[in-house]
């Protein structure tokens, strides 16, 4: 069964003993994460354990060790300081490799490349870092995504739009937290069909007017007339009203265009 965490391999680069990551915010062990420490030169203390809800690992001669919310450096430091203070290691080595995230992930849900849960692999990462591990978002997703999760103890939910993400807008690219979800929806879309060029579903652009709209649909056929032209759209009740929109009009999402054909 696929991980819900990261492979071995993802884990030796993100994780990295050479402190790449340090320098951007090393992680922080949470809740729920497992962990194999080693001690050089004492292979009979290689211990796996899991990161409990108070924070806290069990390591032979040291006992509960306070590690959660602390990065690996600094789990690697307490643990190594309760074998000296202990007198069990003159001058240990302990080196700590994540063998599951699972305690600080978040989740990308909706229209992305590659949706799922994933590791907060530094302090700081942001809202643009997580839609880059998801592969971007796919050709049919909208231009807004939603960002929600809890801050202070308050729930928040951000809309975020793109083209701010895009431009390094500070104000949007967030920085994130554990368990926050990040949802991008499917693009609106209108339909056009009839007299059309390229009958079919196509994406609402922004302020996109009916004549646009026929333009998208490759523009009428040598039989198709503007004339009687309707635009089939459903109101907050739920019913379909046929309407007669000038050309310069809005379009609306699941707006349907209809082109008839012309009688002369």
């Amino acid at each position: 069964m696929k991980h819900l965490g990261i492979t071995i391999a993802v884990c030796a680069a993100a994780f990295s003993a050479t402190g790449n990551v340090a320098a951007q915010g090393e992680y922080l062990l949470a809740p729920g994460d497992v962990i194999r420490i080693t001690v050089f030169e004492n292979p009979d203390l290689t211990t796996e354990a899991r990161v409990s809800e108070t924070g806290q690992v069990t390591f032979p001669l040291v006992g509960g060790a306070a590690v959660g919310g602390k990065s690996l450096s600094a789990a690697e430091k307490l643990i190594a300081k309760g074998l000296k203070d202990g007198g069990y290691v003159n001058a240990p080595q302990v080196l700590i490799f994540p063998m599951e995230i699972r305690g600080n992930q978040v989740s990308v849900l909706g229209r992305v490349n590659r949706a799922g849960r994933y590791p907060l692999e530094t302090a700081n990462m942001r809202v643009a870092d997580l839609l880059a591990m998801a592969g971007g978002v796919a050709p049919d997703g909208a231009d807004t995504l939603v960002l929600t999760g809890v801050r202070n103890g308050e729930s928040i939910r951000q809309e975020i739009p793109l083209s701010d993400l895009f431009a390094r807008s500070p104000d949007a690219n967030v920085e994130l937290s554990g368990g926050d979800i990040l949802f991008i929806d499917r693009a609106p879309i209108f339909y056009v069909y009839g007299e059309v060029q390229k009958p079919g579903a196509y994406r609402v652009e922004p302020g996109m007017t009916l004549m646009q709209g026929l333009a998208t649909g490759g523009g009428l056929t040598n039989r198709g007339t503007e004339r009687g032209m309707q635009v089939h759209r459903r109101s907050g009740s739920g019913a379909v009203e046929v309407l007669a929109l000038d050309r310069n009009e809005s379009l609306k999402a699941d707006d349907v265009i209809y082109v008839k054909q012309s009688l002369f």
